[in-house]
């Protein structure tokens, strides 16, 4: 058994690394990185639909749940410890996704300095993301280059 320990926390490490690549995204409607041009959301029916999942019941109960086993973990582990740049962007994406459930952003992290990029509806969503990303321990610093752009008009059915 002792044997076996080891190779099952490096198994689980391995796999936790490989899952936290790429950029942390609100919505696959967000922007691909946190420096890409910013664009127009898209029609208001789309939004609807990622909307309807972020704001569902079943969802928030489930970044809940990410958010409070994440911070058990952290308090375990001394909290404001060196943290991973994929754990703070994960935890900051889910944490405004569950708070601005219309916008399109998309979160980078480097030794907890955290980018957030793409879009938001308001400017009352735009002023949300810098304290509700410094609510994650670890996260020293925010830039926040997301814009204001209210989603595009929905087409005209023929």
């Amino acid at each position: 058994m002792n044997k076996l320990t080891p190779i099952l926390i490096s198994g689980l490490l391995l796999f936790g690394a490989a899952a936290c690549t790429g950029d942390a995204k609100t919505s696959a409607d967000a922007p691909n990185s946190t420096t890409e041009n910013v664009k127009s959301p898209p029609p208001a029916e789309n939004i609807q639909k990622t909307q309807g999942d972020a704001t569902s019941q079943i969802r928030q109960n489930q970044a809940n749940s990410d958010i409070r086993a994440r911070e058990q973990r952290n308090n375990v582990t001394g909290g404001d410890a060196m943290r991973a740049d994929g754990d703070l962007k994960s935890e900051v994406r889910s944490k405004l996704e569950v708070n601005i459930t219309k916008g399109q952003l998309t979160v980078d992290a480097k030794d907890g300095a955290v980018t957030v990029g793409g879009t938001v509806p308001s400017q009352t969503d735009l002023a949300k993301i810098e304290p509700l990303a410094k609510e994650i321990k670890g996260v020293k610093t925010v830039n926040v280059t997301a814009v204001v752009a209210p989603a595009a008009p929905a087409s005209p059915s023929k």
